[in-house]
């Protein structure tokens, strides 16, 4: 398994060592590829391919985001399977994402622009996490890369790509 991520992004190398016993339970070799510019990501997919590595996670940052269209397509050039940190990769041709739904986040972010405006303190107010999240699957990706998405996973998709 594939981990395209970046030391200059700095929850990223916690993530990935938190990512290594989860990927040893599963009985994965999880394959750290280090990206920290735009000429890294050819390389860093060059070296998945050399070691045959099945799929790919890529680490949500704002790097990534800024450079989503080359990773898409490097990932359909290796025809490597990948999963994403927000919906905008699969929108753009990435296979899949299991992420924090965006416009929820939005609208509670809108909230506490409400109540801070309304008089209270931000420092008063609870830290939220995303409580609904999303799980997209492009299937025009899987057909162009060679790979067959199962009936039961399509079936928890929130939402399908066609």
């Amino acid at each position: 398994m594939g981990y395209l991520w970046s030391s200059t992004t700095p929850i990223a190398a916690i993530n990935l060592k938190q990512t290594e016993p989860a990927a040893r339970a599963l009985r994965l070799e999880l394959l750290a590829l280090e990206a920290n510019e735009p000429s890294d990501f050819e390389k860093a997919f060059q070296m998945a391919a050399r070691k045959r590595a099945g799929a790919l996670f890529v680490e949500a940052g704002a790097f990534f985001t800024a450079h989503q269209k080359q990773i898409v397509e490097l990932a359909l050039k290796h025809r490597l399977p990948a999963i994403y940190s927000n919906t905008r990769y699969v929108d753009i041709g990435g296979l899949m994402t299991y992420a924090a739904n965006r416009s929820e986040q939005y609208r509670r972010a809108a909230d506490y622009v409400d109540k801070i405006l309304k008089g209270a303190k931000p420092a008063d107010l609870p830290v939220e996490r995303p409580t609904k999240f999303e799980f997209v699957i492009n299937l025009k990706t899987a057909k162009q890369i060679g790979l067959t998405i199962p009936p039961t996973v399509l079936a928890r998709a929130d939402k399908v790509i066609k």
